[in-house]
């Protein structure tokens, strides 16, 4: 596995240096009190929306987002705690939002698992602000196996747009990462994310980058 220096270097000559230092400075997460501040139902419309573009055409989901806000009634996690069977049936024929059914469902669980979550940790923003960088994994799976439809990329993608430092196994980063000899395919088992993790932190500490701009830096260190 070669130094971040080094994979930075081979960034550098695909897309030069000036490039890179832009594309890496503008990466910086959100401080722990930014992420602490932000109101547990901005989480789960984050959440819900990752969860929609998921598998979807990610124009279509930002295009009718006012629309969701709307329908979901500004994603309260009160309201859909107490949601009923009948507040899913109304949504799946409400043209404001896509209708599916299986992921409108993800709203009322997922409202539920971030309410047990302000109940253990005092907000979302407070779990997510205080989950050490150096075992993002372990909030990946937690997200995975609590929450609904918040595994694999879909909970990368929700930590990243909210601002939390997050690696994204994109093509390129798990090519970069196969090349770098830490996994041999895309990484989803638990001990495969562990290597993965475990080489972050490596690069990490070779240098003063984050997860993301780790994340950043890997995957334009990648033809194409």
């Amino acid at each position: 596995m070669r130094s971040i220096d080094e994979i930075y270097a081979i960034a550098c000559e695909r897309h030069g240096d000036d490039n890179m230092e832009e594309h890496v400075a503008s990466s910086s997460p959100k401080s722990r009190k930014e992420l602490a501040g932000i109101s547990d139902d901005r989480w789960l419309s984050m959440a819900t929306k990752c969860v929609f573009q998921a598998g979807f055409n990610w124009k279509v989901i930002e295009s009718k987002w006012d629309g969701f806000e709307a329908a979901f009634e500004n994603f309260d996690l009160g309201r859909w705690i107490l949601s009923s069977d009948d507040d899913i049936a109304e949504l799946a024929s409400d043209k404001r939002i896509v209708r599916n059914p299986q992921k409108i469902r993800t709203v009322p669980e997922n409202a539920r698992f971030f309410g047990e979550i302000s109940k253990e940790h005092g907000s979302v923003g407070d779990w997510i602000g205080t989950s050490p960088v150096t075992h993002r994994n372990e909030l990946l799976e937690t997200l995975h196996k609590r929450g609904s439809r918040l595994g694999a990329m879909t909970g990368q993608y929700f930590l990243r747009f909210m601002g939390a430092d997050c690696y994204i196994l994109s093509r390129d980063v798990t090519a970069a990462l196969v090349r770098e000899g830490v996994v041999d395919k895309q990484p989803t088992s638990k001990k495969a994310m562990m290597q993965v993790q475990d080489a972050f932190n490596v690069w990490m500490e070779e240098s003063d980058f984050g997860l993301t701009q780790v994340s950043r830096i890997l995957a334009r260190s990648i033809d194409g």
